[in-house]
């Protein structure tokens, strides 16, 4: 292990909804059993349509080429590269280092049989060597192989800077995330890092964007317009829940491989059979999301933090979309939770995956951990991800 120092590191995350770049540039510094981290700027970039569009068409695809995924793999490469030179532009820092989460085109977290063997499998692409060179600092990347290999599920990975930011004495914090995946790490009031749990809750934003795009034409559904429109299908919601994801017990993660376009098919015929229009569907899948972070809640979580206040801070995209927060508040409230967005904890709501992977970076740079095996269901801690260097 090398002495860990100061570092100025440079965080990148583009998610499961492919919408673009998040790149966070923030300072780390060694202090006692976990480090202090500080955002110093936020920067996010959007994919041009011609890149999303490659990038959604890869994502779990049932058939593409070699091709594709090689060029698509240095395309996000550059892409990477100049949204943290776009990042520095803005906000000028000595960076000494980046953590790059990529773009995850499959994750199978479970094992399933392959030429005659039992796999657990994850891919996350964006050349991290033009990346290295672009900017002139090493990058850090592929952080989830590591943890699957010693029997985790390669996520979630962002509990280490939940923990780092916002652990309290007295107080239990849940931190969700909703983003195109929900996923939620709940820390009981005094606990040691290991106490901590986490995990995928379900569809975030992915379904809402996928019916969006198809039914309206847009990208999302801006501060919940159009699912404030619309009614709840219940009985909808009520058949989905007692699909098998939901029930199962913690480490568990998620991606478009269960919610992504068969997923959503399915959901809307299910709306259309029960008599929904289309602002009815959008609303559906808004209640979906909320109401699988609340099973999540009652089933796994308020056991765990007992009878502490607790504060549910909700990052990611659907922290601004406002139908969707004031359904959480409705529905989490009456348990003890203060519901708010992280911006009013003093996070940007965009910029915390990003400076997961900063942090990460800056672990794996000093020969430390950064998995959570409370989290993840890995065998031990494990140091993560591979190094380009200039």
């Amino acid at each position: 292990m090398t002495t860990p120092r100061p570092m100025t590191v440079a965080g990148i995350m583009s998610g499961t909804s492919a919408d673009g770049i998040d790149v966070a540039l923030v300072r780390i510094t060694p202090s006692g059993p976990v480090p202090k981290i500080k955002l110093l700027a936020h920067h996010a970039v959007a994919y041009s349509a011609p890149l999303r569009k490659a990038v959604l068409a890869a994502m779990n695809a049932p058939q593409t080429s070699t091709a594709e995924l090689a060029r698509l793999n240095w395309r996000l490469g550059i892409a990477y590269a100049d949204a943290v030179r776009a990042a520095l532009k803005k906000h000028p820092v000595k960076l000494e280092l980046i953590g790059c989460h990529g773009q995850t085109i499959y994750h199978q977290a479970q094992p399933s049989a392959y030429t005659g063997k039992q796999i657990a499998c994850t891919w996350q692409i964006g050349e991290p060597a033009l990346i290295a060179r672009a900017i002139g600092v090493p990058v850090v990347s592929n952080f989830r192989p590591a943890d699957m290999a010693v029997g985790g599920q390669g996520a979630p990975l962002v509990p280490l800077l939940d923990y780092v930011l916002f652990a309290h004495p007295k107080r239990a914090r849940v931190l969700q995330n909703i983003g195109g995946i929900g996923n939620l790490t709940a820390i009981p009031a005094g606990a040691a890092e290991d106490k901590l749990i986490a995990f995928d809750t379900g569809p975030g934003n992915m379904v809402i964007d996928t019916l969006m795009a198809q039914l309206f034409g847009k990208k999302y559904d801006r501060n919940g317009r159009a699912a404030t429109r619309g009614s709840v299908l219940e009985s909808v919601i009520a058949a989905i829940l007692h699909e098998p994801y939901f029930k199962k017990r913690p480490p568990k993660s998620a991606g478009r491989e269960q919610f992504g376009a068969a997923f959503t098919a399915a959901f809307f015929k299910a709306c259309h059979e029960a008599g929904g229009n289309a602002e009815d569907a959008i609303a559906t899948a808004t209640a979906l999301t909320v109401e699988s972070i609340a099973l999540a809640f009652d089933s796994f979580v308020q056991p765990r933090v007992g009878n502490a206040p607790v504060d549910f801070i909700v990052s990611g995209g659907g922290a601004r979309n406002s139908a969707l927060m004031a359904m959480l508040r409705r529905r989490l409230e009456p348990h003890g939770c203060n519901v708010i967005a992280s911006d009013a904890a003093g996070l940007p709501s965009q910029a915390k995956e990003a400076m997961a992977f900063a942090l990460l970076a800056w672990q794996t740079w000093h020969r430390l951990p950064g998995n959570i095996p409370s989290a993840t269901g890995a065998s031990r801690p494990i140091i993560l991800g591979e190094i380009a260097y200039v």
